[in-house]
């Protein structure tokens, strides 16, 4: 009989923000899943979780390389998954760890439809995570919805075109994936009007987090600045 995996939204960083129900999965799952970006580095979503996991659960770290090469991308699915697959085949159950909510722009999405692909029959419980945006909307008291206003979530794309699109619709705009684009952003939310309309949170609940209100005093920072950050912006106002 195949164990059950369970997908584990463990929030943007904060460990008193885990849900009672993935912490109850944790402290009982003997596998648990570590995503990693390289193999010499730390996992965020183990520094968060940790304290839940059972004492006696096999850590099992995996690499996921931070990369656009699609093939390359792939291969680590397919390797991840064969290996995950090998675990749930001895009955056992498995949990995979991935920061915020487990379907939301997350490394899961894809394993998960390799895993379906090994074992069709597979049983599945993804378990909701806290959004980083949401954690930074109450960080900075920042409303994310009123009314009748959209709101849309924009991954930061090279161009930028979807994030001067999302603006132009109004309501409230998070952007997300910031990485090394923050000063190309912040030169967007300047020439459009709205950068004092918005607020930007690195790390939000971990022991290195930065909240910023004033978007002006991160001219000029280093492309670190923008990992693990999101920007909420209310763009009320239709822009030209």
């Amino acid at each position: 009989m195949t164990g059950t995996f369970y997908g584990m939204g463990v929030g943007p960083g904060d460990p008193e923000l885990l849900t009672m129900k993935a912490a109850a999965v944790l402290g009982r799952c003997p596998h648990v899943i570590v995503p990693k970006a390289k193999s010499d580095g730390d996992s965020v979503a183990l520094e968060i979780a940790g304290r839940y996991v059972h004492k006696g659960a096999a850590i099992h770290e995996l690499v996921f390389p931070m990369t656009m090469d699609k093939a390359a991308l792939s291969r680590s699915w397919k390797e991840s998954a064969r290996t995950i697959a090998a675990l749930l085949e001895t009955g056992a159950d498995v949990c995979f760890l991935t920061l915020g909510d487990a379907l939301v722009y997350s490394t899961y999405i894809y394993l998960l439809r390799e895993l379906k692909s090994i074992l069709p029959g597979l049983k599945v419980v993804t378990v909701p995570g806290i959004t980083s945006f949401s954690a930074v909307a109450a960080l900075t008291g920042f409303s994310l919805g009123e009314g009748k206003e959209p709101i849309t979530i924009v991954p930061t794309a090279d161009d930028l075109t979807a994030v001067r699109c999302a603006l132009q619709t109004g309501g409230t705009v998070v952007l997300m994936k910031i990485g090394k684009r923050l000063g190309e952003i912040l030169d967007l939310l300047e020439e459009t009007g709205v950068i004092d309309d918005a607020v930007f949170v690195q790390r939000a609940g971990q022991p290195t987090e930065r909240i910023e209100l004033n978007l002006r005093k991160l001219r000029g920072e280093d492309a670190q600045a923008g990992y693990l950050s999101v920007i909420l912006v209310h763009a009320n106002r239709r822009i030209s």
